[in-house]
């Protein structure tokens, strides 16, 4: 056989040729998703809120089953899980902002069975980011025995006097926000926007996850301010008792679909 003879089978991309990104977005960028996000909310704002009202609701039940069953211990890093599933639970949000753009109508139900363009791919993202939570849970629990051993957990009465009164408490404060940095970063990176794009276009779950994190690198400007205005926003609803959910949870979801729209080149 000659080397004529040779097919070389042609690989089509994952991603259709017309589907390119924008790079270098401006720092500003972030406030104008937020205020994008605002204007979505306080468009229709009925079932936004009706949204938020679920997350809230979602979130103290499982934060109740913690208590009932004696999990408590584990709370803390359950909160800040919640950052890693959170752009899953924001998927009926998309819908929502893409809705009002398309100019189709808008209701709770649409939002909460949403028929995502890519199928089921979306499912194997939504895996991902609760397979990620769980290693990170785990990853808290070995840190605290790393640094107090087989001491039990003094409960939520006294863990505060237990971490800021003793070296090792402060210790293992840094180690735990180093770690719990890196897996914040990761989720944030392959997060951000592979959940809008797999709602948007028919794409593979790693193709959206891969183009995702190319994403956020390549526009840190916009993407860090944004990093630090959901951060800011959830200890906001952290400290309301979690009732600031029902606000800020649809916020930042329509603030993350404007996220993705800006970062596709018209």
């Amino acid at each position: 056989m000659s080397q004529d003879d040779i097919i070389i089978p042609t690989v089509m991309p994952p991603l259709a040729p017309e589907l390119r990104w924008k790079r270098n977005l401006p720092s500003s960028a972030a406030l104008q998703w937020l205020g994008a996000g605002w204007k979505d909310f306080w468009t229709m704002p009925g079932p936004s809120i009706a949204y938020g009202v679920l997350i809230f609701a979602l979130s103290a039940i499982i934060i109740g089953c913690l208590f009932r069953f004696g999990w408590d211990y584990i709370l803390f890093p359950a909160l800040a899980g919640f950052m890693v599933v959170g752009p899953i639970l924001a998927i009926g949000l998309y819908e929502k902002s893409r809705r009002l753009a398309a100019g189709e109508p808008v209701s709770l139900m649409r939002m909460i069975f949403v028929h995502p363009e890519s199928g089921p791919q979306i499912l194997f993202t939504g895996v991902l980011l609760c397979l990620l939570m769980l290693v990170w849970m785990r990853a808290a629990v070995i840190v605290y025995a790393l640094f107090f051993g087989l001491t039990p957990f003094p409960g939520l009465d006294h863990v505060g006097q237990m971490l800021f009164t003793t070296p090792t408490g402060w210790a293992m404060l840094i180690v735990g926000s180093v770690i719990g940095a890196l897996f914040a970063s990761f989720s944030f990176a392959i997060s951000m926007f592979s959940i809008p794009m797999l709602l948007d276009k028919r794409v593979d779950a790693l193709t959206a996850m891969g183009t995702s994190t190319a994403l956020v690198w390549h526009n840190l400007r916009a993407l860090l301010p944004w990093g630090v205005i959901v951060l800011a926003l959830f200890l906001t609803s952290l400290a309301t008792g979690l009732l600031g959910l029902i606000i800020v949870f649809p916020l930042i979801g329509h603030g993350t679909w404007h996220a993705y729209q800006a970062a596709k080149l018209d």
